[in-house]
């Protein structure tokens, strides 16, 4: 596609946002306030538009209906790149985000997504409740997004259409799909297996035709995708727990009062329990339905041959000295949780 092209489509988006803006603005009533014009690619019920939604309740309870939130789900307003683009410009007030997109232009959110970095969820929600992810959180601002709080995404392991991954030797040659992030090849190229980079959509058919021998995910994307039906090797490496984000655009947040910006920072942290309450259930039920569906499910105690062999990915991306100390930060937080468990 030539860049006029990629031109021509950001323009249609921007006035197409810019078109809802309107369309919001003569539907506001006496208050004058347009909603916060909120993106997401997930489905409408999906635990981060339900998060979303919450907020704009709670916004809307907090401010007598001066602020709300109208949400487009399911892709609507187009891919996390070209919203996340058109949120840097404030043609969009919120969206929730993966990080992958956000590694190209701030390299402090390649951390939360440094494979085996966090022992379990735990360490990882305390970890992003706290000052680290504050850190990730304020880093945005320069690229003129507001960084509001941070969403599961859930544990991802490998899965595949030949045999139970117990060791990195049992990954050697596998065709194994991933993001396209040079974060994610890096770490399959250096667990001895072929990084194939594509859109989760060509997945489950790459499987069937043994395009890809296997790929890696949670549980509830595992099962929504059907991917279980043709690799059925499910190995529980829990090896990455990136988060996904919660992002304003800078613009439309200078227009906010000191005291609106708190009450929005507020409702959106007490969205964060809402959509982890709700995770957690999707993720029980979705293991649950492939267990009885008859996948083979393995636990891989020892993982120390998979973190070993991935020192030289971290560091790769682990470059500057605020990268380290939030690391550090982090494995102390690990750390603490060790010794009180």
């Amino acid at each position: 596609m030539s860049e006029g092209s990629h031109l021509n489509r950001r323009a249609v988006m921007k006035t197409g946002i810019a078109g809802l803006a309107a369309v919001s603005v003569s539907g506001c009533g006496q208050s004058g306030a347009r909603p916060l014009l909120s993106s997401d690619t997930h489905p409408s019920d999906y635990p981060t538009v339900e998060a979303v939604r919450f907020m704009g309740r709670r916004l809307s309870e907090l401010t007598d209906g001066r602020i709300s939130i109208r949400i487009y789900a399911g892709g609507q307003l187009g891919s996390e790149r070209d919203t996340l683009e058109i949120t840097t410009f404030g043609g969009l007030d919120l969206n929730r985000v993966n990080l992958a997109p956000l590694n190209a232009i701030e390299p402090m959110t390649l951390i939360p997504s440094l494979p085996f970095l966090f022992s379990s969820t735990e360490h990882m929600r305390q970890s992003l409740d706290g000052a680290p992810g504050d850190v990730i959180l304020k880093s945005l601002e320069p690229h003129n997004l507001i960084g509001l709080c941070f969403y599961d995404s859930g544990e991802r392991s490998f899965y595949n259409t030949k045999q139970p991954i117990l060791t990195p030797d049992d990954m050697q040659g596998m065709k194994i799909r991933v993001q396209n992030s040079d974060l994610y090849v890096a770490m399959i190229r250096a667990l001895g297996a072929d990084a194939t980079p594509m859109p989760l959509g060509e997945v489950y058919q790459s499987l069937v035709q043994g395009v890809i021998d296997g790929a890696e995910n949670n549980w509830p994307s595992y099962e929504s995708g059907r991917h279980f039906e043709a690799a059925p090797y499910y190995s529980l490496t829990r090896h990455v727990m990136a988060p996904e984000i919660l992002v304003m655009s800078l613009s439309r947040w200078r227009k906010l009062s000191d005291a609106d910006k708190d009450l929005v920072v507020q409702a959106a942290r007490e969205s964060v329990p809402v959509m982890r309450e709700l995770w957690d259930a999707r993720v029980a039920g979705a293991r649950e339905r492939l267990l009885e569906a008859g996948i083979e499910s393995n636990e891989v105690n020892d993982l120390t041959e998979f973190q070993t062999l991935m020192e030289p990915v971290w560091e790769r991306f682990v470059v500057t000295p605020d990268q380290q100390s939030l690391v550090s930060q982090i494995q102390a937080i690990g750390d603490e949780l060790g010794t009180a468990s």
